[in-house]
C-alpha cells in the first residue's frame, strides 16, 4: 500500500506517517523507484499498535523503545492495551454516571453529597508518570507506587476530602489560620506518598498553575483551586523554611 491509501485507512494523515518514518517509528517495508513510500501488512499491523499506545497516552519516543525490545510480544501488547482500555472506559462510564446524577441534583430531583460529586475522577491513575520516571528512575516509581498499593480507595478518599476542603476555602486568604491548616493537611498527605521539603512543595505549587493539565484537574473541584493552592503551599513552605 501507498503512504496516501494507509492514510486513508487508518485516518492518520499522510504528514504523521512521513514523519513516523522519519524518527524511525514505522519504517516503510520499501519504496519505489518514483520515492513512494511503500507499507506492508506487517506495517499496518505495528501502526494499528502504535495507534493503541498513542490513544494511551503514551509518547511517541517511549512507544519506539517499547517496539525496538527485542523481548517486545506483539499479542501480550495488545493484552496489556486492551486491559488499560477497559479500565478507561469504566472510568468514562463513571464519570457520565457522575454527571447523569449531578443534572438530576441540579433540577431537583435528588440530593447529592459532596463526595459523589467527584466520582469517577481518578488521580491515582497518573498521566506524569513516565514524566516521573524519566526523571527520577523507574526504581523510585515503582518504590512509589507499591507504597500507595493496597490503600488505593482510602487515598482517593481522603485526596477528594482535602481537595474539597480547599475548594470551599479557596475565595478566602491563602494565608489564613483556616487556609494553612488545610494546606498543612495536604503537605502531611503527599509526604506520606513520597518525600518534599518545604522547597519542593512550594514548586509543585507552581506546577499545578504552570501545567494546565494539573490546573485542569484540580479546578475541577472548583474554579481558582490551583492558583489558591499554589498560594498557599508557598506561604506554608515559607513558614516552615
Amino acid at each position: 500500500m501507498k503512504v496516501k491509501e494507509v492514510a486513508e485507512l487508518s485516518g492518520v494523515s499522510v504528514r504523521t506517517l512521513h514523519h513516523y518514518d522519519d524518527i524511525g517509528l514505522l519504517v516503510p517495508e520499501g519504496v519505489t523507484d518514483a520515492g513512494y513510500r511503500l507499507y506492508s501488512d506487517d506495517n499496518v499491523a505495528t501502526l494499528q499498535q502504535i495507534l493503541f499506545f498513542r490513544e494511551l497516552g503514551f509518547p511517541l519516543k517511549n512507544i519506539k523503545e517499547l517496539l525496538d525490545r527485542p523481548s517486545f510480544d506483539r499479542l501480550e501488547a495488545f493484552e496489556l492495551q486492551r486491559g488499560m482500555l477497559k479500565a478507561k472506559r469504566d472510568q468514562l462510564d463513571a464519570m457520565i454516571a457522575t454527571i447523569d446524577k449531578t443534572l438530576r441534583a441540579e433540577k431537583g430531583e435528588i440530593h447529592m453529597t459532596n463526595e459523589e460529586k467527584f466520582q469517577g475522577f481518578d488521580f491515582k491513575t497518573n498521566p506524569y508518570e513516565q514524566e516521573a520516571r524519566d526523571r527520577w528512575g523507574d526504581a523510585a516509581v515503582e518504590r512509589a507506587n507499591k507504597r500507595i498499593e493496597g490503600m488505593e480507595s482510602d487515598v482517593q478518599k481522603e485526596m477528594n476530602q482535602i481537595y474539597t476542603k480547599l475548594a470551599e476555602l479557596r475565595h478566602d486568604d491563602p494565608a489564613s489560620e483556616e487556609a494553612q491548616e488545610a494546606i498543612g493537611e495536604w503537605y502531611v498527605f503527599l509526604n506520606r506518598m513520597g518525600h518534599y521539603s518545604p522547597e519542593a512543595f512550594a514548586g509543585l505549587g507552581d506546577m499545578y498553575v504552570a501545567d494546565e493539565r494539573f490546573s485542569d484537574n484540580i479546578d475541577k473541584f472548583g474554579s481558582g483551586l490551583a492558583v489558591f493552592m499554589r498560594d498557599a503551599m508557598k506561604i506554608y513552605a515559607e513558614r516552615l523554611s
